[in-house]
């Protein structure tokens, strides 16, 4: 499978999504392996300070080994070989534990292995103040004859409580990618269609093609004919059938025109263009296929710019055949060029039929043709403006329209001036 830019950008998103996904996840894991540890030793020392607390005032010495034994993650012992009281055994273990941030509740054990019997046994919640009632039983631990136990049966949770930034950080990054790859397949999709669209306009196009190719053919050697030429009639339903075989013929090929355009950039030819002369060939073509339209223009300069002359008279002729399409009654577009911000300032005025402002916004869309009476009765494909749309885009122009106060659009075109 051939890899184009855009399903190699996807691809290396994913592995970067992925990967760093992985490495949160390891991270995580190596986290809790360190609060594990950390817990373990904050433990092991406050232990140890109770061990110390408990001999003090005795005459019995500190084991000279170390008297804390872990027996599990959660499970510990501590040898005294001295007697002691329970109550004053639960004080050290709630002060030293305070003092190392250990939180979590735990429950001890007292043994004396010379009566084979636990002497008492207590469960401590440090996060409910209650008093908590719940039955404590450690097994006991053989050769040691005075020593506690103690048991932290909460000691996961606790420490994935202190986890949870990671946490957090680890179920964003899972909905990050969870978004990420539902936009790809959404992207995919939509690509998808578009090349289907794509496909089928081009076929339809090139299908319609051929038979009118024939068409015209066929017509113009027979406007030609001495019995055509001298029925009135026949002359002016064959000239029908050229015109309108022209005008599908255009249509087609400004199909495309748009189709080619949108699968592979559009090459412009920028040159030196004069407005003034441009316009003035739009207008005078104008004026010969509408009759009744008026076409004013105010402030005509000798303005130049950088274009490709071709689009940008296309762009002119676009705006002001539209104008006249949309009107119904006598056309009447006045062009107004001004300078504004070191931009030429191009203003397509018309007296048409105007567009809500529901619609407004959608005018240069592809195929978008506004649902009217009149929209219904002009042809077209919704493409005129899509194609002054793009063009301006590629030349990096801008352009917007607006309803005019009484009737009609205002179509503002703003073209950076030459250096």
């Amino acid at each position: 499978m051939k890899f184009n830019r855009l399903n190699t950008i996807i691809l290396l998103g994913l592995v970067a999504i992925i990967g760093i996904l992985i490495a949160q996840l390891l991270w995580t894991k190596k986290a809790f392996t360190l609060e594990e540890k950390k817990f373990s030793q904050s433990a092991h020392i406050a232990l140890l300070e109770v061990v110390k607390n408990l001999y003090l005032g005795t005459s019995h010495e500190l084991p000279s080994k170390n008297p804390i034994e872990k027996i599990s993650n959660d499970y510990y012992i501590v040898n005294v070989e001295n007697d002691f009281e329970p109550e004053i055994l639960e004080f050290y273990l709630k002060s030293e534990f305070e003092k190392m941030g250990i939180t979590t509740d735990f429950e001890y054990a007292m043994y004396n292995c010379q009566s084979d019997e636990m002497v008492y046994g207590n469960f401590v919640s440090l996060s409910d103040k209650t008093k908590s009632k719940a039955t404590v039983y450690f097994p006991k631990h053989k050769n040691l004859v005075y020593y506690f136990a103690v048991r932290f049966p909460k000691e996961t949770s606790y420490i994935l409580s202190s986890l949870q930034f990671w946490f957090v950080l680890s179920f964003a990054l899972i909905i990050i990618l969870l978004i990420y790859v539902y936009s790809i397949f959404t992207i995919l999709q939509q690509k998808k269609y578009s090349e289907l669209q794509r496909d089928f306009i081009n076929n339809m196009t090139h299908e319609f093609k051929t038979p009118l190719s024939s068409i015209l053919i066929a017509s113009n050697y027979l406007i030609r004919q001495e019995k055509i030429k001298t029925d009135d009639k026949l002359e002016k339903y064959t000239d029908i059938i050229i015109n309108q075989s022209n005008k599908l013929n255009h249509h087609i090929e400004k199909i495309l025109n748009i189709a080619k355009s949108d699968n592979s950039p559009m090459d412009l030819d920028l040159t030196d263009v004069s407005v003034e002369q441009t316009i003035a060939n739009v207008v005078e073509n104008i004026r010969l296929k509408y009759e009744n339209a008026v076409v004013e223009i105010n402030n005509l300069k000798d303005y130049s710019i950088k274009a490709d002359e071709f689009h940008f008279t296309n762009i002119i002729y676009n705006l002001i055949d539209n104008s006249i399409k949309y009107c119904e009654k006598q056309p009447k577009i006045v062009i107004t060029l001004s300078e504004e911000n070191k931009n030429l300032k191009l203003e397509f005025k018309d007296n048409g039929i105007g567009i809500s402002k529901k619609n407004l916004s959608f005018i240069f869309d592809k195929f978008y043709r506004i649902p009217s009476a009149k929209s219904n009765e002009v042809n077209g494909f919704g493409l005129g403006l899509y194609y002054v749309k793009k063009i301006c885009t590629l030349h990096h122009w801008k352009i917007n329209a607006k309803n005019n106060l009484e009737n009609g659009i205002t179509v503002t075109l703003l073209i950076p001036r030459k250096s």
